[in-house]
């Protein structure tokens, strides 16, 4: 959020404001964001009325808002989105499918750059700082919560192989943030050193969080009670 961010930069040019007046919009927006709040960061002390809405449309509709927004950047940039996303579909008509396409992958791909940039491009479990290994995991399933899909408090910086173990239950993190390693793999890490290196050294330890956007703990709860606790018995 500071002006000398390129990105900052950046958008400024694009929307004929100084850096400074986009830094400081960026401050007032972090003054309305909770998980900030619990990190001790409160942002600006004074915003208008319209902040507090734009914030509040957003944050309680991600799916809708990443896409429009994202639509809007293009535009400022000059990019054509079905072109960027679905050159590999090329074959699709003009119509619903086709934009409903274009829409699931533009958000795939907000929702990553948003995870991996507050979690500093850190695996959460691990510490790992390899983008190339590193997937944007969600607590919740893409299929089985439409509302969370995009939500940044449904999302996890993970490298592939521990986010895999996560889907199947194999591990957990509780709602206080603490990862737990399924029995399941615990009682083999004697006869598989590598097990332990992977898994069972991570047993109660602390996640790593991020900057912005706390992973939601009754996400991780509900996660934990039905996933990780049916690999245990």
């Amino acid at each position: 959020m500071d002006h000398r961010n390129p990105d900052v930069i950046d958008l400024s040019e694009k929307i004929g404001r100084t850096p400074s007046a986009v830094a400081w919009k960026l401050v007032n927006f972090a003054s309305l964001d909770p998980s900030l709040h619990k990190r001790g960061i409160k942002g600006a002390d004074r915003r208008g009325k319209l902040t507090e809405d734009v914030w509040e449309d957003f944050y309680n509709d991600w799916d809708r808002l990443a896409y429009e927004s994202e639509l809007l950047l293009a535009q400022w940039k000059g990019r054509d989105l079905e072109t960027e996303f679905l050159e590999d579909l090329f074959w699709l008509p003009p119509g619903k499918e086709r934009e409903r396409m274009v829409r699931t992958r533009v958000n795939q791909s907000f929702f990553r750059s948003m995870i991996l940039a507050s979690y500093g491009n850190k695996c959460c479990i691990t510490g790992l700082e390899n983008v190339e290994f590193l997937v944007a995991g969600h607590i919740t399933p893409w299929s089985e919560d439409e509302k969370n899909r995009i939500n940044p408090h449904n999302g996890l910086c993970i490298n592939a192989l521990h986010d895999k173990a996560y889907e199947r239950g194999l591990i957990s993190i509780t709602g206080e943030y603490e990862i737990r390693v399924s029995q399941k793999l615990l009682k083999t890490q004697s006869e598989s050193p590598d097990i332990f290196n992977y898994f069972g050294r991570y047993e109660g330890e602390r996640l790593i969080l991020p900057k912005r956007f706390l992973p939601d703990p009754i996400l991780l709860e509900q996660h934990f009670q039905n996933r990780f606790q049916k690999q245990v018995f």
